[in-house]
């Protein structure tokens, strides 16, 4: 078969969408079911998978700047499908698969994966010009797409509800964590922790976008009913791109750190995220809603327990391995992660469990998932 995969997301910061794009990429790669693999960014072809960078580009600060005008977004919507028209236009031959929502017009086969409706759903949340252009283009491709993929089963009911797509023209195809998180000895994280000061199995982790969907503001709110000695023993940090509307998390970062018990690292490079999942000692992920949350699944594979929200897709991820509150529950997730924290028989038990749920998820299995839904348009 031949296929184009876009691998635009493969950039700084590297999300979850774009890890999934390398992953998937780096799958089909080496697939012999595959017989020509385009990778396409913006406008052309690339003649090797990307890596993302550790640092902000000025190109990534020029989409930043389109993104935060609503006259430079109405150009980029109108010109660019135009032009990758252009650029796809003799390639009906192959199937075209976004891992972003985002469909150009293709004369052939053309597959999006939606990793959640978070757009209609918590539009809230987001910039209203990055709304407005996401619902848009959301309701273009379930219009022009011949079949989709979701990262959970979730996502697939709720896309097959919202949009009245027939569940059997949608696919989930789970997610996996990559081979580098795995349990480390505090030799094997040594270096990465005395960078940014933090002790082996001394602090509670949140990887992830500071943005409102995340619940943080609860977080520190369920952190600080903890005993003050206990926060300054196991203080709460944060690694994440700090996202839109984020200044209310930071002001109480900011507060908790004069305290002695939260510590923002900003965004880490990628190499450094394995050694700093694995010195943790307890992994938390209050969201309020999840297409299917890769950073549970990174901290279960790299042998740390879990406690996170019961919202959307995390249950569907976590199994019975994590503690899980409902994430308006301020309370609750403060009794959750004093148990995940000084429960030691609890923590055994959690760590044992989270392994073997991580290990039910690959990116093999991911891969061939998505083939499988390729094969259906030959």
């Amino acid at each position: 078969m031949k296929v184009i995969l876009s691998v635009e997301a493969v950039r700084f910061p590297l999300t979850g969408i774009g890890r999934y794009s390398y992953e998937l990429a780096r799958g089909l790669m080496a697939s012999d079911d595959v017989e020509d693999l385009k990778l396409l960014s913006g406008l052309r072809f690339l003649p090797t998978l990307p890596v993302a960078q550790s640092h902000s580009s000025a190109q990534h600060g020029l989409k930043r700047l389109v993104q935060g005008s609503g006259f430079l977004t109405g150009i980029y919507q109108r010109g660019m499908p135009l032009l990758r028209a252009l650029t796809l236009r003799a390639m009906g031959d192959h199937i075209y698969h976004s891992p972003n929502f985002f469909l150009p017009p293709f004369p052939g086969a053309k597959i999006a994966t939606f990793h959640d409706l978070s757009a209609f759903k918590w539009s809230e949340c987001y910039d209203p010009v990055k709304v407005r252009f996401l619902k848009k283009e959301l309701l273009k491709t379930l219009k022009n797409s011949d079949a989709l993929i979701t990262d959970s089963e979730y996502t697939r009911r709720e896309l097959a509800d919202f949009s009245g797509w027939p569940l059997e023209k949608i696919h989930a195809v789970p997610l996996a964590s990559s081979p580098e998180f795995f349990p480390r000895t505090s030799i094997e994280v040594k270096a990465v922790l005395e960078k940014y000061r933090l002790r082996y199995h001394g602090y509670t982790l949140y990887v992830g976008t500071i943005e409102p969907r995340k619940n943080l503001v609860r977080l520190l709110d369920a952190y600080g009913r903890l005993p003050l000695a206990m926060r300054q023993r196991w203080p709460l940090v944060f690694s994440g791109y700090r996202g839109w509307r984020s200044e209310d998390v930071h002001r109480r970062i900011d507060q908790a750190e004069k305290q002695g018990w939260a510590h923002y690292l900003g965004f880490l490079p990628a190499d450094e995220l394995p050694e700093l999942y694995a010195g943790a000692r307890l992994f938390v992920f209050p969201s309020l809603y999840e297409g299917f949350g890769l950073p549970v699944l990174e901290a279960m594979s790299s042998g740390v327990p879990v406690v996170c929200s019961n919202s959307s897709s995390l249950p569907e991820v976590v199994g019975a391995a994590a503690l899980m509150s409902d994430p308006n529950d301020v309370v609750g997730l403060s009794e959750n992660l004093e148990i995940g924290l000084q429960d030691d028989l609890w923590r055994k038990r959690a760590i044992l469990a989270g392994l073997a749920r991580a290990n039910g998820f690959s990116w093999h299995q991911c891969v061939n998932s998505t083939i499988k839904v390729y094969r259906s348009f030959q």
